[in-house]
C-alpha cells in the first residue's frame, strides 16, 4: 500500500507514531486502517444495526439507528480530516468504534445500566469507556482486538455531549491512557474533561455533534415532534434549517478556521448557534423521546434481565442465554478477573435492542 504520510499536514498523525497496547508484527495494512479492518469485522459492530440513536419503537424506516450515526460521523470527520491533511484511517476508524460500548435503547438505556452499575460497585458506566472496554477486554472472547493507542484513546474522548470553540489536542503516554480510562469508573468528573492526544480525535469528537444535531431534527420533524418551522431564527440565519446546510455549514466553517493550526476552532458566530441547537434539540427532542412511563418501562426491563442473569450466573445454569450467547465465548482471563456483576454488564451493554426484549421476555414468562 502507498505510503500516504507525504500527503499529511505536519500536524497530523504518522502511521510510524502508531502505538498497540501488545506490540504485534504489522502487515502491508498501515496500522490505523488495520484498525479499521478489526473494527468492522468486530461482533460489536455488527450489532450496530438494530441500536437506537434517538427514538425508539419506531415504525418509521427512515428513523436513524446506531449503524447510521457512526457512518455519517465517519463521512464528516474524514472531510474535515481530508481538508486538513490529517490521517484519514485514524479518523475513520475512532469513528466507526466510537459508539460500540453503546447500550440498547440508546441514552435511555446508558442512564438506567449507570445506576445498576453503581449500585453494584462497578462503578460509573460510560458509553465511550465501554466502547475501549469492548475492543480491549470483551472482544475476541476477552482478548480484545489489540487496537492502536491513537484509536482507543479517539474513542474514549469522542463524547459529543460537550462542546467548545477550540479542540486542542494533548499528547500522552499510554500510561497516562491507562489512567484516564481507568479512572472514569471511580470518579464522575474525569469523563467531563478527557481530550483527545491527537487532532484526529479532535476531529472525531466534534464531527460526532455535528452528526447528530441535524439528523436529529429530522427524525423528529419525520415523527411529527415539531416542524421545522418551529427553529429559532437566529440558528436558522447562521446554519441553515436543512441537515446538508447544518453539515456543510459547520464543517467548512471550521475547515476554514482551523488550516495550518494545530488545534481545531470554528468561528463565534457558528459556536453560538451550535449551543443554541444543541440547546434546543434537549428541550424538543431528548428530554422529550422518553416520558416518564417509557424511562420506568424500560428500567424495569433492565432491573429484571439483569437480576435473570445473576441468578443463571449463581446457579450455573448452562442453559441460559447468558452463557449460550456471551459466557461460553470467553476466555479464562476473563472469567478470572471479572467479577459476576461486571459479566453480567458486559453482556446487557452488549445487547441489541431486540435482542433485549428477548431476553427480558424469557425472565417475564419464567417469572
Amino acid at each position: 500500500m502507498r505510503n500516504h504520510n507525504q500527503y499529511l499536514s505536519s500536524y497530523a498523525t504518522k502511521d510510524e507514531e502508531a502505538i498497540r497496547c501488545t506490540r504485534e508484527e504489522e502487515d502491508i495494512r498501515p496500522p490505523f486502517f488495520r484498525d479499521i479492518d478489526r473494527i468492522i469485522y468486530s461482533m460489536a459492530y455488527t450489532r450496530y444495526m438494530d441500536k437506537a440513536q434517538v427514538f425508539t419503537y419506531q415504525k418509521n424506516d427512515h428513523i436513524s439507528k446506531r449503524m447510521i450515526h457512526v457512518q455519517m460521523v465517519s463521512k464528516i470527520a474524514r472531510t474535515i480530516g481530508r481538508a486538513l491533511g490529517l490521517n484519514e484511517d485514524l479518523i475513520e476508524a475512532a469513528s466507526l468504534g466510537h459508539d460500540l460500548g453503546h447500550t440498547p435503547f440508546g441514552h435511555v438505556g446508558e442512564s438506567i445500566l449507570n445506576k445498576i452499575s453503581l449500585e453494584q460497585k462497578e462503578g460509573y458506566f460510560h458509553h465511550n469507556i465501554q466502547s475501549v472496554r469492548m475492543l480491549m477486554e470483551i472482544e475476541q472472547g476477552g482478548v480484545g482486538r489489540n487496537l492502536t493507542l491513537q484509536v482507543l484513546d479517539a474513542i474514549m474522548c469522542h463524547n459529543g455531549e460537550f462542546l467548545n470553540q477550540e479542540y486542542r489536542p494533548i499528547k500522552k503516554t499510554k500510561e497516562e491512557f491507562l489512567s484516564e480510562y481507568h479512572a472514569s469508573y471511580q470518579d464522575s468528573n474525569v469523563i467531563k474533561h478527557l481530550i483527545p492526544m491527537t487532532l484526529e480525535g479532535c476531529v472525531v469528537r466534534i464531527s460526532d455533534m455535528i452528526a447528530y444535531l441535524g439528523r436529529d431534527i429530522d427524525d423528529a420533524c419525520a415523527l411529527g415532534v415539531f416542524e421545522k418551522k418551529d427553529l429559532p431564527k437566529e440558528i436558522i440565519d447562521v446554519l441553515g434549517v436543512h441537515n446538508r446546510e447544518i453539515i456543510n455549514t459547520i464543517i467548512m466553517d471550521i475547515v476554514t478556521h482551523s488550516v495550518g493550526k494545530d488545534y481545531l476552532c470554528m468561528s463565534d458566530p457558528v459556536y453560538r448557534a451550535m449551543k443554541s441547537l444543541k440547546k434546543f434539540n434537549m428541550e424538543h427532542i431528548y428530554i422529550k423521546a422518553h416520558g416518564s412511563d417509557t424511562w420506568e418501562k424500560y428500567e424495569h426491563m433492565f432491573r429484571l434481565v439483569f437480576d435473570g442473569c445473576m441468578k443463571d450466573l449463581q446457579e450455573n445454569n448452562k442453559d441460559s442465554f447468558l452463557f449460550q450467547d456471551f459466557l461460553n465465548y470467553k476466555n479464562k482471563n476473563y472469567w478470572n478477573n471479572n467479577s459476576d456483576s461486571r459479566k453480567v454488564i458486559d453482556y446487557i451493554a452488549g445487547m441489541t435492542d431486540n435482542y433485549l426484549l428477548q431476553v427480558y421476555s424469557n425472565y417475564q414468562n419464567n417469572q
